[in-house]
C-alpha cells in the first residue's frame, strides 16, 4: 500500500513546512550565529528539494487550495 496524503492536507502541511523552514532561516541569520547567507541558501535548496520529492513520489499531493482548477466544466 502506497501511503498518499489527502489533497487537504497536504496544502496545509506544505504551507506549515515552508512558515517553518523560513522562520528557521531568519532565525539563524539574524541571530549572533555564524551563518552566511550562501549556507542559508543551501539550506533552503535542501528543503525544497525535500518537499520536491515528496511531491515527485506522490506522498504529497497538493490542490494548491483550488486556485488552479485543471478542471474546466462544459456547459
Amino acid at each position: 500500500m502506497k501511503l498518499s496524503i489527502n489533497p487537504l492536507y497536504s496544502d496545509i502541511f506544505i504551507t506549515i513546512y515552508v512558515v517553518v523552514t523560513l522562520f528557521i532561516r531568519f532565525k539563524f541569520e539574524h541571530n549572533n550565529y555564524a551563518i552566511s547567507p550562501g549556507l542559508s541558501l543551501v539550506f533552503g535548496l535542501c528543503c525544497v528539494a525535500f518537499l520536491w520529492s515528496l511531491i515527485k513520489l506522490k506522498i504529497l499531493n497538493p490542490n494548491w487550495f483550488g486556485l488552479f482548477n485543471s478542471k474546466k466544466s462544459k456547459h
